[in-house]
This record gives structure tokens, sequence and C-alpha cells, in this order.
């Protein structure tokens, strides 16, 4: 009886230990299922935040991206809008450039319009070579249309007009090349109109003046004229002897020996 209980009791106990064995390894199972589980949820679960991580980086770097985008369309647009204001400007200045050069070229021509006009005026003044009886000297325009208008007078036979015209430009011009021809043409002058006397003075002055004047001969035969014209015969005969002895290749010392014969 006793035996019987205590292998009913080893059984049990061998039994109950068995069982006891079985649910410890069911329940290290479920442990190491449960630690397992736990690990893949940690891995998704970091992976999840890893995957949204990333998501917020690209989402930083595409935002970062589009404010890159449109700082660089507003400073692309800010330079169209100066390139467009230079050009602008560009155009304006390229006008001005072509006024300025129209009013540089009206200026330069009004400038050489006047240059020329001045130049113009002030050859009106400017002495000019002029040759008068063989003699050439300068002289300036009006003196030079004054002694030419006296003469065409003279040329004229208006005498007088020529005298006043002569005698005027003797005292205005008397340093003048022309002198010693104005001498010459007032004395003749003074002659045409009978004033011998005079007509002498100015013929002397001639000679005390420019002695080799190609008009000096005529001077001198002149000088006897008018001593004849005023029945001065004694003194027109040495007049025309000094004649032909200071010019006797001269046609006025052929004139004076003529009248030398006349005159004896």
């Amino acid at each position: 009886m006793k035996r019987s209980a205590l292998a009913a009791a080893l059984a049990a106990l061998t039994l109950f230990t068995a069982s006891a064995q079985a649910a410890l390894f069911e329940d290290d199972e479920a442990r190491r299922a449960i630690l397992d589980l736990r690990q893949r949820v940690e891995q998704q679960r970091q992976a999840a935040a890893a995957q949204q991580q990333a998501q917020q980086q690209l989402a930083d770097d595409l935002k970062r991206a589009n404010d890159e985008n449109a700082n660089l369309r507003r400073a692309l647009l800010e330079l169209q809008n100066q390139i467009e204001s230079l050009r602008t400007d560009l155009a304006r200045l390229r006008g001005s450039d072509e006024q300025l050069a129209r009013d540089l070229a009206d200026v330069q021509r009004r400038q050489k319009d006047i240059a020329a006009g001045v130049e113009e005026r002030l050859r009106k003044f400017e002495p000019v070579q002029v040759t008068v009886d063989g003699r050439e000297f300068s002289a300036d325009p009006a003196e030079q249309r004054e002694f030419e208008s006296a003469l065409a007078a003279f040329r004229k036979g208006d005498f007088l007009a020529a005298q006043g015209a002569f005698s005027d430009f003797l005292r205005k011009y008397p340093s003048s090349g022309y002198r010693p021809s104005a001498l010459f043409w007032v004395g003749n002058a003074q002659y045409a109109n009978r004033d011998y006397k005079g007509a002498i003075a100015n013929f002397r002055a001639l000679l005390q003046q420019a002695p080799d004047h190609p008009r000096a001969p005529e001077a001198v035969l002149s000088i006897a004229n008018c001593q004849i014209e005023l029945k001065e015969n004694a003194n027109a005969r040495r007049t025309l002897d000094e004649l032909v002895k200071a010019y006797p290749q001269s046609e006025a010392a052929v004139a004076a020996r003529e009248r030398l014969a006349r005159l004896r």
C-alpha cells in the first residue's frame, strides 16, 4: 500500500516536473518570440523614423531649392529689368550722341562759315602786292581802290574830280607806295586845270622823293610845259636841258630836244 502510494507520488512528481519543464519551455519560446517581435517592431520604427527623417530632409531640401529658385528668378528678373534699363539708357545716350554729333557738325559748319566770313572781311583790309609804273609794293585794299578811282576820274577827263581825289589820297596816305605816281597824276590834273604853279610843285616833289622813278623824265618835261604856259621860257629851256642831261635815253628827252629847237 505504501509502495503504491509512493509510486503514485513519484509518478505524479515526474508528471508535474515534465509538465513544469514543458511550461517553462513554452515561456522561453514566448519570450523569444516577444523579443523578436519587439526587435522587428523597433527596427520598423527606426526604419520608419529614418524614412520620415529622410522625407523631412527631402522636404527641407526641396523647400530650400524652391526658395533658391525663387530667389534666382527674382534675381534674374531684376537683372533683366536692369538690362532693359541699360538698353533704354544706351538708346537714349546714342540718341544724345547723335544729337550731339549733329549739333557739333552744325557748330563746326557755323564756325567754318564765320571763319570764312572773317577771312573774307580781313582780306579786304590785308595788304596786297600791286605793281604801278613798273614798281611793286604792298598796299591796303582801300588804298588801292582810292588810287584807282582817282586815276579812273582822270582818264575820263574829269580833271577837277581827279585833282581832288589825288590830293585827298596824298593827305590820307603820305607814306604810300602810290605816292610818286599820285604826285605825277595830280600834277597832270592841275596842269589840265591850268594850276601850273601847283603842278610844278607836285612834279618837283616827285623828283625829290623818287628821282629814279619811271615817271621822273615825264615829270621834268611837264615842269617845262608848265613854265612855257607861264611864259617862263628861259626857265623852260634850263629845265629841258636838265632833262636831256639827266635822262638822255628817255622818250621825254627826245621830246625835250624837239622843244628846245623850237624855243631857240
